[in-house]
């Protein structure tokens, strides 16, 4: 397939990408993950001569996983400490030190202006490129602290991505491998005709690769902040040096705190919690589905509340799934006119329709799902009708429509997971043999994805089953009753 063929691409030219903006600053290739330069200047040193404070137990340490450096306490730190502070002129932002009107801003703009808003990472990435090509960047000294590789998908070789078995992400990472080859020959058709002066990356060339390195490094490390005029939703995409090497937790021990100075904003990064001495700083980079982490990050949280699996909601598929649950006379595929109006209230029928959703995470059974069954598997118009959309979209409500329609609802969803269960490859037990085999890195990532996914189903199958149960069990007393 051309999208497979687009990955396979970019992975054959990992080893040479970093050669296309070489010939001012010369990288090694080694068989582990290296920094950019064999031996980078001290980055807490560059911090604090450039006005940063760092408390003085920080250490940089060298990850476990070796791909990266981890920030580590070499002694106890109380909790509402400072840790570190940077001034308004150290965090890179896509406008940093480049609004001087110059023909080389101008064409980075344009090329900016180019990139989808989902790839928000590739803007600020070009800004990068830009910096790592420039000779006597403010920015070197924190450039070439930056891996060599990441251990996103883009970067994985074709049959592992393949080992990801999950749809929506294999969509995702051929999306983004299409786009950075096309966008390759944007920037390349940009750049032939400029003179050496005018050219944003110094008269080097810039690959596929190159440029999926940019983005990785940006996705991977970057923070959205409020900037100093801009209230922008999301906020400013920044990369803050030294503060994106601590890693990430659902429970962090430490926060970034906005506070404004004399001259701008200063990032302030302060201890939520006692740091215990030899502990890593732990930052919490979002409520986020492995489908981020690892496509943005280059990693799987293998305990994440939040993960979820997504299904497409499609009448056909419920039929099928009420079917198999023992449920008569479903409505998936034509359902009356009262049932079709709240369906286009949901946006899973008419002109505004979003037919993607989701299951497991914080809610178990995405809202718009479960308020379309319990409506299709109703026939009493009157009773779902007296109910506004917060109550037929939440599963706190208890049995709004009735304990028949809520069992007949769960049953469904319950079938949909085994169909889902069913379209991956390999069983879960399979996996973990695999695993104990001893795999190459990025097997064992795309593995522990795929593992996680289907434990995500298979919880909400465990949880919607006891529901069931009980619910029956009402059922049971109320008809004896």
């Amino acid at each position: 397939m051309a999208s497979m063929a687009a990955a396979k691409m970019i992975v054959a030219t990992t080893r040479d990408f970093a050669g296309s903006l070489t010939h001012i600053r010369p990288l090694t290739c080694a068989a582990v993950a290296q920094r950019l330069v064999p031996h980078p200047p001290d980055l807490i040193k560059w911090v604090k001569r450039e006005g940063g404070f760092v408390h003085p137990s920080l250490r940089i340490a060298q990850s476990d996983d070796s791909l990266g450096l981890d920030l580590v306490s070499s002694e106890d730190i109380p909790k509402g400490s400072d840790l570190i502070a940077l001034p308004h002129h150290i965090p890179l932002r896509f406008g940093s030190d480049g609004a001087d009107g110059s023909h080389s801003h101008s064409v980075l703009l344009d090329l900016a202006c180019r990139v989808p808003d989902e790839l928000w990472a590739m803007r600020l990435g070009l800004k990068l490129l830009q910096e790592r090509a420039k000779e006597n960047s403010f920015w070197w000294p924190y450039i070439s602290n930056l891996p060599e590789t990441y251990s996103v998908p883009i970067f994985f070789s074709g049959d592992d991505i393949k080992n990801l078995q999950y749809a929506p992400v294999l969509h995702q990472v051929n999306k983004r491998c299409r786009f950075l080859l096309n966008f390759e020959k944007e920037v390349k058709g940009v750049l032939e005709s400029l003179r050496q002066v005018d050219h944003p990356f110094q008269g080097q060339d810039v690959d596929a690769s190159s440029l999926g390195w940019a983005m990785s490094a940006v996705s991977s490390r970057a923070f959205r902040l409020h900037g100093d005029k801009d209230g922008t939703e999301g906020g400013i995409p920044m990369m803050l040096p030294l503060i994106d090497m601590c890693n990430h937790s659902f429970s962090p021990n430490a926060q970034i705190v906005q506070e404004r100075d004399a001259v701008g904003k200063e990032m302030l990064v302060v201890s939520k919690a006692e740091i215990k001495q030899d502990s890593p700083l732990l930052l919490n980079y979002g409520c986020l589905s492995n489908d981020l982490f690892l496509l943005d990050y280059g990693f799987v949280m293998l305990s994440n509340p939040y993960d979820r699996i997504e299904l497409r909601y499609d009448s056909a598929l419920l039929d099928a799934a009420s079917m198999a649950a023992g449920v008569s006379s479903p409505n998936f595929s034509s359902p009356a006119p009262w049932q079709q109006q709240i369906l286009s209230a949901l946006h899973l029928g008419g002109e505004n329709s979003s037919l993607k959703v989701t299951l497991g995470g914080t809610e178990l059974i995405e809202g718009r799902l479960l308020a379309a069954l319990r409506v299709l598997l109703s026939s009493e118009a009157e009773r779902v009708q007296k109910h506004d959309l917060n109550i037929l979209t939440s599963i706190s409500a208890e049995t709004p429509v009735g304990i028949s329609t809520e069992v007949a609802a769960f049953r469904t969803v319950i079938a949909l997971c085994v169909i889902a269960l069913e379209h991956f490859p390999t069983k879960i037990i399979d996996d973990e043999s695999l695993l104990k085999k001893g795999v190459s890195s990025s097997t064992e990532l795309a593995i522990q994805f795929r593992m996680h996914k289907k434990s995500v189903i298979i919880d909400v199958m465990r949880d919607l089953t006891r529901r069931v149960r009980l619910l029956s069990s009402k059922q049971n007393v109320t008809s004896q009753a």
